[in-house]
């Protein structure tokens, strides 16, 4: 079982104060709770730039309460209900693994076990013992043209494989940066598989 301290106190630095400001900006006077899941975002990423671990504690989300003048239980059923907002310490690579239908017809079981060989983890919802990679089920990721996706971080990792899977992590392991996200056949876009078969060329339309 992953356990954790929660913090004691939380304050917006400067570098969130200003996208902080912005956010709230963005609405009409009486509507700036509509800014609470921009906020948790950068509580989040704030909380990734200081202790390496993007998460929201409790005091964060009372922070941005009462940045919002709202309930703090109103904070709390957002940051509780989206899957974007870890509640908990994750891993430098959070592995966020799609098993929707499209994913698991393309063989999102392979990149499962390819995370869990890779990073010693057991189960959906663990951290590895290095604290290097968290593996989450996610629902879908919105990205099935290009089944199966892994998501690592804020990238898109798409038509991956055991194989593929294995390399990119093992990279990851071994203190390589991310690589470029997406497609890791090359595919461009949402191109078929097969490559592209249409508007090769630019023929003189007909008159």
């Amino acid at each position: 079982m992953n356990t954790h301290i929660e913090p004691t106190d939380f304050v917006f630095d400067d570098l969130a104060e200003g996208a902080v400001t912005k956010a709230i900006a963005r609405y009409p006077a009486g509507k700036q709770a509509s800014a609470v899941m921009a906020l948790l975002d950068i509580a989040q990423r704030q909380m990734e730039r200081l202790t390496g671990s993007a998460w929201v504690p409790r005091v964060a989300m009372d922070a941005v309460a009462q940045r919002l003048g709202i309930a703090a239980v109103r904070v709390y059923e957002m940051a509780t209900f989206y899957t974007m907002y870890n509640t908990k310490p994750v891993g430098k690579f959070h592995l966020q693994v799609c098993t929707t239908t499209p994913c698991w017809l393309r063989g999102s079981d392979e990149v499962v076990a390819s995370c869990k060989k890779v990073s010693g983890i057991e189960d959906f919802g663990q951290t590895s013992a290095d604290g290097l990679f968290t593996m989450t089920e996610v629902e879908c990721l919105g990205g099935c043209v290009n089944a199966p996706i892994l998501q690592i971080n804020d990238d898109y990792y798409e038509d991956l494989d055991a194989a593929r899977t294995e390399a990119l992590l093992n990279g990851l392991k071994s203190g390589a940066p991310l690589p470029p996200a997406g497609s890791s056949i090359g595919r461009q876009a949402s191109a078929p598989v097969t490559n592209q078969t249409a508007l090769l060329n630019n023929t003189k339309p007909v008159e």
